[in-house]
């Protein structure tokens, strides 16, 4: 039900876009989360109403959504090698406020992108 697409290989201080595409319904909630080798996933950012954002990419990057396209999008600009990690999008019936940041709170997942960035 999810789809996502973008990502690649950059050098610093590029920038990419992530897309994630929903089919069959419209989720109120998009979450991004990453996870770099040998650590755990974590959260990116997330879209409900307004954006929300982990403070490693506040000011960097903007998830926005296209209500039209049912596509939700990771901009991501200024990216550092720190940003290398595969990359998912996340949905999900019951998410609330206090749980958006958390990915076992989301029951929807599209296939992770990889995403490197070099030095």
């Amino acid at each position: 039900q999810l789809q996502a697409s973008g990502g690649g290989l950059v050098q610093a201080g590029d920038s990419l876009r992530l897309a994630c595409a929903a089919s069959g319904r419209t989720f109120t909630v998009m979450g991004r989360f990453r996870q770099a080798p040998g650590k755990e996933r974590e959260f990116v950012a997330a879209f409900r109403w307004r954006e929300y954002y982990a403070e490693s990419v506040k000011g960097r990057f903007t998830i926005s959504r296209d209500n039209a396209k049912n596509t939700a999008y990771l901009q991501m600009n200024s990216l550092r090698p720190e940003d290398t990690a595969v990359y998912y999008c996340a949905s999900g019936d019951r998410l609330i406020l206090s749980t958006l940041r958390e990915g076992t709170a989301y029951d929807y997942w599209g296939q992770g992108t990889q995403v490197t960035v070099s030095s």
